[in-house]
């Protein structure tokens, strides 16, 4: 998707013959923040397709006296991605892995390509790349050459810088640095010659120093190596094409062991004697970090841990399992005696290892919130010390905290002395950027008294590159200042980094909210009631863009991404233009086209609210800005015609038969659904016959008052805990399940009475919104939500569970009801709300045999995000089924993928899991709760989904009561 701009150096630029070449509102704000604190909007994003491109691009910028700063993923945690010029964005196009050479264990790539994707490459052939950073499913190999990228196995693998064997690139003057190399490197020996005591002293002390250039690859007895050099200079010296990089073998059996300490200074005072049992990875984090995880995700999201207060995850790896597990026995029978842990736990399971991991590899996200869900800063980010003085390091580093006022939740590679810790920095305050830097000064005095490194991974870029003089004498940083002068004499090459460092708090991305804009309808109960605090929970550390196949782990978040490949239809680019919107600084507003575009691929399938680390709700988010900009002006059609669907299916649902000729007419005359804003390739559904309270089952039902109670329960099937104390429970019924699929209302009723609940229903039919809270009718929305409350409240005050049928508006009871009232009645209702699954595990319900019966399950996205899918899963797996849950979403998401404009990303998203599953027929059984993830499944897949209680309801073993069943008409 070319945008195109009359800027007059995007003009130039295309002029010249480069074909991607942007510089609109929306790509200019993506790309004009990367995952540290700073922001700086640059003139235009080149997007080049190959060498020659960059060349071009490097050769216009040089006549123009352009800067130009290199990104790849925009990960980069210290701001040495974003510059003032052009960005070369190599993401896009220069992604490919060029050339395996698996005898030789190398591989040729281009600095976009995914490291995920050259270890998927890498793979059948038994070889990996070393550096594993916990982005790995979205940092690119570039990005880790500019910041000698290392992750939590570069004990035994090493570094980038170790795995970087040539480089090919362009250099500021425009020559090739092939073409350079032997004059670079006699300059470069010429200047090393003249101070070789300040580089042989100062330089390659241990393992993760990363800050300044490394200039130990200078000295004669290391050969001048020239891509040790580049590997860790941030893109200041050169912009690279190619790299060469080596590959190992991958080990054939590995092993997790925990180790839990009192403290995380006892954790880091074992590691000496830890590193001789020579562990892959020795990776640590304390009580603080994961908290915040069990806070966030609860506690199921946290398996069993080793007593303690401070953990240690052990890697061990060998060449077969024997002996790992032999490396692992001895590894906990030493455990107390000489490491003083206070508890071992060796993990066999590979599963198991991996949830572990996952604390881990979440951390940058989670620590992007501090335990009292304050916004937390990566200002302090990797810094590193010798391991045999991180014990030392850590208690000080916490006494310097509490000097200070600030709380974190440090964690890192403990077995080489790196530690990264997100820090509540006081920046909204009136003196906060003053006291900031107050801290950081400290900090960096604190590490250079250890003889340690401003950054041990991710470079020193706009938040360090300053503090470099606490750390190097005069004669290093003159070093330094003659390289960078070697190589790019006008300083056109990422400026402000390194070599004449901007202020570490000039350009600071701080949250401000507008004056002009009218007061949030959401009340932001996680983000003190602001806006713009709810906008900056994204840190930009990007598992938004990671690519779905390389994920592989059970998400959602960003299917408008997956199917666009675009950077402003993720989530992190979606929460970039918005920041722009409040900054005060952009013309940007929420009318302007560039934040409609943005949004306007937005699936509000909520994937994000619990996928992202930070919690960013875009769902909640787009509707707040369709709220602010439509608020008393006319809407686009499909806010009338699919945004009030309630009211106009509870009017045709009196006549069905009429409204589904209606349907049958408007599919065979396109022109009427176009007029209504609505695809005309997208099947429609059809009424039922009778609604759900027209049923037989409905009417069987006593309607629930306070103190009413009653109903008459089917036999009871299996013994639970409600069958023993006949407990109450109020069905909600929905709009979807009333009028087109009254047999999953009925199947639930019957679920629940064999369950031995007391079913009731609610006096009269009411709605929760969710039409209306996705196209930002927030007002409406209110008025419903607030009649749906206080009919709910009486009950759920009097512990009455509230049971839902459709995931997305029982979804909308538990998190948006609450945050749009901000009302105790709504949050006593959302806590007294419940999916089915989740009544009947808390019931101790034993539920029908489904003993072999192969189930394809879709997850509802609010399903996954808001309720969460683990009830469901446990349920059918002690039921007997087999069960395969789908990732991502199906694409059609409520009235996404029905609307005019959406259809082919509708399509995609399906493409990513749903339809590829369905093709695959290796299912019984497709399971899809939600009415959007039906239609979906029947209208692009010709499948026949059922709800979890028509699954369970068809097992029992006594026939429904007049279900109700509906037929499905051919779209």
């Amino acid at each position: 998707m070319a945008v195109t701009s009359t800027t007059p150096l995007a003009e130039h630029l295309r002029g010249a013959g480069l074909n991607d070449v942007r510089a609109d509102a929306a790509t200019l704000a993506t790309r004009s923040s990367d995952a540290s604190l700073y922001r700086i909007s640059p003139q235009v994003v080149v997007l080049p397709h190959d060498a020659e491109e960059v060349a071009l691009t490097v050769e216009l910028a040089r006549q123009e006296g352009v800067p130009i700063t290199a990104r790849g993923a925009g990960t980069s945690i210290a701001g040495n991605a974003i510059g003032p010029g052009i960005v070369l964005d190599f993401s896009r196009h220069m992604n490919r892995v060029l050339e395996l050479d698996a005898e030789a264990r190398t591989a040729r790539v281009q600095p976009g390509v995914v490291q995920a994707r050259l270890q998927d490459a890498a793979r059948p052939h038994g070889l990996f790349f070393g550096p594993d950073p916990s982005t790995s499913t979205r940092c690119t190999i570039g990005g880790m050459i500019g910041n000698n990228a290392c992750g939590t196995k570069s004990l035994a693998y090493g570094r980038t810088s170790d795995n970087t064997l040539a480089v090919e690139g362009v250099l500021a003057d425009g020559r090739l640095l092939s073409a350079a190399e032997t004059e670079l490197q006699r300059e470069l020996r010429a200047l090393v010659s003249t101070d070789l005591a300040t580089v042989r002293t100062q330089f390659a002390r241990f393992g993760r120093q990363a800050s300044g250039y490394a200039l130990e690859h200078l000295l004669p007895e290391n050969g001048t190596h020239l891509p040790g050099l580049l590997v860790g200079s941030e893109g200041t010296l050169a912009v690279l094409t190619e790299a060469t990089v080596r590959l190992v073998e991958r080990p054939a059996s590995s092993r997790l062991v925990v180790l839990g300490f009192a403290t995380q200074y006892d954790a880091a005072d074992a590691v000496p004697a830890l590193l001789e049992h020579r562990p892959t990875a020795c990776e640590g984090l304390d009580a603080r970090l994961v908290d915040v995880l069990r806070d966030r995700r609860g506690p199921q999201a946290v398996p069993e841990l080793p007593r303690g207060a401070a953990w240690l995850f052990v890697e061990l790896a060998g060449d077969t399992t024997q002996e790992v597990e032999e490396a692992a026995q001895r590894l906990v029978a030493v455990a107390g005696p000489e490491l003083q842990a206070l508890d071992a736990r060796d993990v066999p399971d590979p599963a198991e290892a991996r949830a572990l991991w996952r604390i881990r590899s979440d951390g940058a996200g989670l620590a992007g919130r501090s335990a009292e869900n304050e916004p937390a800063h990566a200002g302090w980010e990797d810094a590193a010390v010798p391991p045999d003085q991180l014990g030392d390091y850590l208690r000080r580093f916490d006494e310097l905290l509490e000097e200070h006022g600030l709380s974190a939740a440090p964690y890192g590679h403990f077995g080489e002395g790196c530690m990264h810790v997100r820090l509540d920095l006081p920046l909204e305050a009136s003196d906060g950027v003053a006291r900031s830097r107050a801290f950081l000064e400290d900090a960096a005095r604190l590490v250079a008294d250890f003889g340690g490194s401003m950054s041990g991974e991710h470079g020193d870029g706009r938040a360090r590159s300053e503090l470099l003089p606490y750390m190097y004498s005069p004669e290093a940083l003159r070093l330094f200042a003659g390289v960078k002068h070697l190589f790019d004499p006008a300083g056109l090459l990422n400026p402000g980094v390194l070599v004449d460092p901007e202020p570490l708090d000039a350009h600071l991305r701080l949250p401000a909210l507008r004056t002009d804009l009218p007061d949030p309808a959401f009340t932001y109960p996680e983000d003190g009631g602001l806006l713009s605090r709810a906008v900056h929970r994204c840190t930009g550390v990007g598992k938004c863009i990671a690519d779905g196949v390389l994920d592989r782990s059970q998400t959602v978040m960003c299917p408008s991404f997956l199917a666009t490949r675009e950077e402003q239809h993720s989530t992190r680019g979606r929460a970039r233009v918005l920041q722009e919107v409040l900054s005060g600084e952009s013309p940007l507003d929420v009318h302007s086209p560039a934040v409609h575009d943005s949004l306007d691929l937005c699936l509000s399938c909520k994937g994000c609210a619990s996928d992202c680390p930070t919690g960013v709700d875009m769902a909640t988010l787009k509707s707040e800005v369709l709220h602010q900009r439509y608020r008393g002006r006319l809407r686009p059609i499909t806010h009338y015609s699919l945004g009030w669907l309630p009211r106009w299916v509870a009017l045709a649902a009196r006549t069905p038969g009429l409204a589904n000729a209606m349907m049958r007419l408007a599919r065979r005359v396109p022109v009427l659904l176009r007029a209504a804003g609505i695809d005309p390739r997208r099947g429609l559904p059809s009424f039922a016959p009778r609604t759900f309270r027209g049923g037989a089952v409905a009417r069987s039902l006593p309607r629930a008052v306070p103190g009413a109670g009653g109903a008459v329960a089917a036999p009871v099937r299996s013994e639970s805990v409600a069958a023993r104390t006949r407990q109450r429970v109020v069905l909600f019924v929905d709009t979807f399940s009333e009028a087109f699929t009254p047999q999953a209302a009925g199947a639930t009723v019957q679920v629940l009475q064999a369950a031995g609940f007391e079913v009731d229903l609610l006096p009269r039919q009411t709605c929760c919104g969710l039409t209306w809270i996705t196209t930002g009718q927030l007002d409406t929305a209110r008025r419903l939500l607030e009649q749906t409350v206080e009919q709910l409240r009486p009950l759920a005050e009097q512990g009455v569970p509230i049971v839902g049928i459709e995931p997305s508006c029982t979804g909308v009871l538990r998190k948006d009801a609450p945050e749009l009232l901000g009302t105790p009645a709504a949050r006593t209702v959302a806590a007294q709300t419940f999916t089915l699954a989740e009544l009947l595990h808390r019931a101790e319900w034993t539920p029908p045999s489904l003993e072999g019966v192969r189930v394809l399950a879709q997850p509802h996205c609010h399903h996954h995000a808001v309720m969460g899918w683990e009830a469901d899963k446990r349920l059918l797996e002690r039921a007997g089924a087999r069960v395969e849950a789908l990732a991502g979403c199906c694409g059609l998401a409520g009235n996404f993928g029905v609307e005019q404009g959406h259809y082919e990303v509708s399509v995609a998203v399906a493409e990513q899991y749903l339809l590829p599953a369905l093709r695959r027929g290796e299912h019984d059984v497709v399971l899809t709760d939600g009415f959007s993830c039906r239609l979906q499944a029947s209208d692009l897949g010709g499948a026949e989904g059922r709800h979890l209680a028509e699954l369970l309801a068809a097992q029992l073993d006594t026939p429904a009561a007049d279900p109700t069943p509906t037929p499905q008409e051919e779209p």
